[in-house]
């Protein structure tokens, strides 16, 4: 049904960029390349996907499946995703509460700029993206071309990239780690793209103006894990838009703040959140689902090494929580977590 639609789009599109180096539409057959598809972890049909400099975005497409939509959707992704200033005194009003990158360059027509404009396109829905040219941005050329980035919050300092600004793997990793925060929000709106990306979820559920236990949470993250960045997804929850994987794991918005691991198979509750500054303790919780010690002693009770003497073993019969965002995983089993959004 998709398919024609699709194949409309791309003539229209073809029309307006006729450079076949713009803009490509392309299909993949999952069945007869099922290499393709686990890959970019492809589990439901149709899905689009947006690859930029050969990169897959995190997001995919997910609006009205018409041509005029698909159209309109790749004319806004060839918008320029850089503001250019016209004065340095925009600088000072820029909106704080966002994340802002700011590159300085001698001139438009230069391997610096075209780097820094490839880094945008691919970190634009995370990061603002702004650039100065020529005199406007002298004063801040002190030691030649130059890009900072300005954090969230009034007094917060800025932070100057230090690399080659014509090496696109050192300025995208360092600007991917400015823009995108260890921590992140999952919400009903963004849960679906968080699972996407195939790896479990350490969550912190708070009550929304918690902010003291977010900030443990996240300085304890930063301390201990760090070095797990990219074997799982950080993420922090309010407890009241999300009562239901909390009674999963028997818990209360009164109960909060509570630490969980959803391994999209169980859902494991991290013992005390009082724990959290104990050194390694978050840590290790984590490595125990790695090494599959959490799925093991759930099932058949704690391994013999951690049973003080005395200590009966746990019931071979009980078992974990299920997941409660199984519903987005790529999984045969599903649950309603967007059930939860039209109760709200």
């Amino acid at each position: 049904m998709l398919h024609p639609i699709f194949e409309e789009a791309s003539n229209v599109i073809k029309e307006e960029y006729p450079d076949k180096n713009q803009v490509v539409f392309a299909r993949v057959d999952c069945d007869q390349h099922s290499d393709i598809a686990q890959r970019y972890r492809i589990s439901k049909y149709p899905t689009l996907k947006l690859f930029r400099n050969g990169m897959m975005m995190k997001r995919e497409y997910r609006g009205q499946r018409s041509v005029t939509a698909i159209a309109d959707y790749i004319r806004q992704q060839k918008s320029n995703p850089i503001r250019e200033v016209q004065d340095l005194e925009e600088i000072s009003s820029l909106d704080r509460s966002r994340r802002n990158i700011i590159g300085y360059f001698e001139q438009k027509d230069s391997d610096n700029y075209r780097t820094f404009e490839r880094v945008a396109n691919i970190l634009h829905d995370d990061c603002v993206f702004l650039s100065a040219f020529g005199a406007i941005s002298k004063a801040e050329r002190f030691s030649g071309d130059n890009v900072i980035y300005k954090p969230p919050g009034e007094n917060a300092p800025d932070m100057v990239y230090l690399g080659s600004l014509t090496n696109f793997d050192l300025i995208y990793a360092w600007t991917q780690d400015k823009c995108v925060p260890l921590v992140r929000e999952i919400t009903f709106e963004n849960g679906e793209e968080l699972t996407e990306e195939g790896l479990p979820f350490l969550i912190l559920f708070h009550m929304k103006d918690d902010l003291e236990s977010l900030e443990k949470f996240q300085q304890e993250v930063a301390r201990q894990l760090i070095g797990e960045k990219g074997t799982i997804n950080f993420l922090h929850a309010d407890c009241d838009k999300f009562r239901h994987p909390l009674l999963h794991i028997q818990k209360t918005p009164a109960d909060c703040p509570v630490i969980a691991i959803d391994s999209f198979r169980h859902m494991y509750v991290f013992p005390d959140f009082s724990d959290l500054s104990v050194p390694g303790k978050l840590k290790q919780f984590v490595l125990d689902l790695h090494s599959g010690k959490l799925h093991r002693e759930f099932h058949h009770g704690p391994d013999p090494t951690d049973v003080a003497p005395g200590q009966p073993i746990q019931d071979l019969a009980s078992s974990p929580p299920e997941s409660s965002f199984q519903k987005l995983a790529p999984s045969e089993h599903r649950y309603t977590l967007l059930r939860e959004k039209d109760e709200l």
